[in-house]
């Protein structure tokens, strides 16, 4: 549906759903910075990628070097199984 490319300067590139969104931008900033000050080890980060899930959709974030990259995808919502 979309995706941001984020670094600390701002987006450095998005598409679809998430183009030019600074505004979730700084929301997901906020949220990597948060993750990584509750559990810091040395020099590496306690995570590499995180999922927030919605009810019709989920963001994926992926940390890679100095750069966050945000994926909007569509959940697959599947009818429950009856046994």
């Amino acid at each position: 549906m979309g995706y941001l490319v984020i670094s600390e300067d701002g987006v450095l590139a998005s598409a679809g759903d998430l183009e030019n969104d600074e505004r979730l931008a700084g929301v997901i900033r906020e949220m990597v910075a948060t993750a990584c000050s509750l559990h810091r080890m040395g020099d590496q980060l306690p995570f590499k990628r995180m999922s927030v899930v919605f009810g019709e959709h989920t963001f994926f974030v992926t940390i890679s070097g100095q750069k966050i990259y945000v994926v909007k995808r569509q959940n697959v919502v599947r009818e429950p199984v009856s046994v």
